[in-house]
């Protein structure tokens, strides 16, 4: 085992190990590391722990020093310096007629380089904007594109549910979410109801999964054929929240040639441990029992 400390250099970004290198830091001390970018300024958010080897990226870099006034002093000058960063940079794009929006901008502690985040619908060629903009700043530059989601991260806002978005409050990494976790939780699919600021799934669907999946255990498919007190009866409507389902009664039709099936107009109400189960083949006109397509736009929301 490694005895390190975790380190953040942005309120939601990742947590890196370093070594503490002796020095007694506790969470919320700020400290001065060295990275592959250069001096850093970074907070501590986790006490020295004991991880495995495998879980470290090496080779392991130490803390240099425990951040003193002049150090905070420095870190709020180049906090201060990035408005007028940004104008610059906005007037420079503007100019080289770039198609790119431009996020936000961040100077390394020891000014040796400054980064200017964008988001674009494809790739920019801006070779020439470095070259402007080096002969501005008098140092390197370094322009990275970003994607919608990364931009949520940076930019922040409030979410549909009235709160700071979770990605700029407290998430490190995004997680993977698909159509299949909406269908999971009976959500409509309808772009405005299941995407985020970003214009993305939203991130929630994934922290909920689990939870609907457990209490899906059991509980019969819309279309599926089961049988309560009242008889035979199809699936119309379940749930999952309350473990309730909703059934309609099969009525067969004797008047005509042929024997029909139709669904009764009362709709009876069981919980999931009432019903038995008997399959998906007792009612072939039951619409809801057809796969949902995917609207278009949906798929739009799944893109990277």
């Amino acid at each position: 085992m490694v005895n390190v400390v975790g380190i953040k250099f942005r309120n939601a970004g990742k947590v890196y190990y370093f070594d503490p290198a002796g020095f007694d830091v506790s969470a919320g001390d700020n400290v001065i590391i060295e990275t592959a970018r250069g001096i850093e300024f970074g907070t501590v958010t986790m006490e020295q722990s004991q991880v495995h080897p495998d879980d470290i990226v090496q080779p392991l870099r130490k803390i240099i020093r425990v951040a003193d006034e002049n150090d905070k002093a420095k870190y709020q000058e180049n906090e201060s310096k990035k408005e007028k960063a940004l104008e610059i940079c906005a007037e420079k794009i503007k100019k080289h007629g770039l198609e790119m929006k431009l996020i936000d901008v961040e100077y390394t502690f020891d000014n040796s380089k400054v980064i200017f985040y964008f988001t674009a619908d494809g790739r920019v060629d801006f070779r020439e904007l470095v070259k402007d903009l080096a002969s501005v700043f008098r140092t390197r530059i370094e322009l990275r594109q970003i994607g919608v989601r990364d931009k949520a991260k940076m930019v922040g806002g409030v979410g549909c549910c009235g709160r700071e978005l979770c990605c700029h409050q407290w998430m490190c990494d995004f997680q993977p979410v698909s159509i299949k976790m909406a269908k999971c939780q009976n959500l409509s699919l309808n772009p405005s109801k299941i995407s985020g600021m970003c214009g993305r799934l939203m991130c929630c669907l994934k922290f909920e999964n689990s939870t609907y999946q457990e209490l899906k255990k059991g509980m019969p498919e819309n279309g599926e054929t089961v049988m309560i007190p009242e008889g035979k009866a199809v699936v119309w409507e379940t749930d999952i929240l309350e473990g309730k389902i909703k059934c309609r009664l099969i009525e067969e039709d004797d008047k005509s040639d042929r024997r029909e099936q139709k669904l009764s107009t009362e709709v009876y109400i069981y919980g999931k441990e009432d019903v038995k189960r008997l399959g998906r083949k007792g009612f072939r006109n039951n619409k809801k029992n057809e796969e949902e397509e995917i609207p278009e736009e949906v798929r739009e929301l799944l893109k990277d």
